[in-house]
This record gives structure tokens, sequence and C-alpha cells, in this order.
């Protein structure tokens, strides 16, 4: 689990480090308000995808499933900035469907983790594909780093985009161009 007392000293380090003082009024309770925040933004280190997945519903028919502009934040591995933006999951059913809700919290699982964008539109996929025994699953990732918006190159406004698609999406590339533009009307 999330060891909060680690994150207080480490930020006090960090305090001082840059040169601050820790004592100071503004700054006495910011480690502690770090801690619990870094619970939760952290939060999907400690969940497990299967159990908003498991709950579905049968279908007879395999008609396309979008769920579009599923709002996420997420933090880069790298700068332990956030990135934030929209999902987008399409899947072919097979036999059964998850409910709506439990789309986005299976994005939110992965995005509540130190995590890189690409991986985490992979991960989505791939557990869509397990869980639901789905026919294809396609996955959209949009992000805004801030890693790149407020540090290094300084490019604000400009997105990432990731794309995984498995099952049918891979082997159907008409297929795979409609949705493609359901995704991004």
């Amino acid at each position: 689990m999330i060891d909060e007392n680690k994150i207080r000293e480490g930020v006090k380090l960090i305090i001082e480090g840059i040169g601050e003082n820790p004592n100071r009024e503004g700054l006495k309770e910011t480690p502690d308000r770090i801690a619990r925040m870094y619970s939760e933004v952290f939060s999907g280190l400690y969940e497990d995808v299967s159990t908003h997945l498991s709950k579905t519903f049968e279908v007879k028919e395999d008609n396309l499933v979008i769920e579009k502009d599923i709002t996420y934040y997420s933090m880069c591995e790298h700068h332990f900035l956030p990135f934030f933006g929209k999902a987008h999951i399409a899947y072919i059913p097979n036999g059964k469907v998850a409910g709506l809700s439990k789309l986005a919290r299976c994005v939110d699982v992965y995005a509540k983790r130190p995590q890189l964008q690409e991986k985490m539109t992979t991960d989505i996929a791939e557990a869509l594909m397990e869980h639901l025994d789905a026919k294809g699953v396609m996955v959209m990732v949009q992000g805004e780093h801030l890693c790149m918006t407020m540090r290094g190159i300084k490019k604000p406004g400009s997105r990432t985009v990731t794309l995984c698609y498995k099952g049918e999406f891979e082997k159907d590339k008409d297929l795979r161009d409609e949705v493609y533009k359901l995704m991004t009307l």
C-alpha cells in the first residue's frame, strides 16, 4: 500500500532541496496534502481491473459499442507531472457487454498509476479483450503532457494520440477506419 509517511518525508526533503523552509506557514501542511493526493492519484496501483469488468450483461447481437470522451488524469512516470485528456473505447461484443461506467472505471484503474500513455492505451485494450472476451477492441487516448508543456520543450497545447487495436480491428482496415472516424467526430 501507499506509505504516506515516506511521502511526507520525501516532500519535506524536496522543499528543503529547493531552498525553501518546510516550516513556513504556507508550506507546513504541504507534505501531508501531497501524501493524501498521491494516495488518491495512484490508487490504481492497488486496484484490479477485473473487479470492474467482471459484471457483464448477455447480448445476442455483436453490434459495435463505442464510449467516447472518457476524461482521465494520470502522472507521467518519467517526471511525475500530470498528463490528462480523453480516452475513447470501441469493442465488438462476443455475447456479453460491460456497463458503460465500467469502461470509464477501467480507464481510471490504468490512469491512476505512474504511467506512459502508450502503455496505458495498450493495457486498456488488453483488459477489455481478456475480461469481456471481445471479438475486437480499439482504444484511442489523447493526452496533454505537462512535461511537454510547462518544462523542457515548452509546447503548450500539443497533444499526444495513441491508438491500440486488437482482434477484428487488426484484420479489418475498413472497420478500423470507420470507428476511427466515429471516435474523432
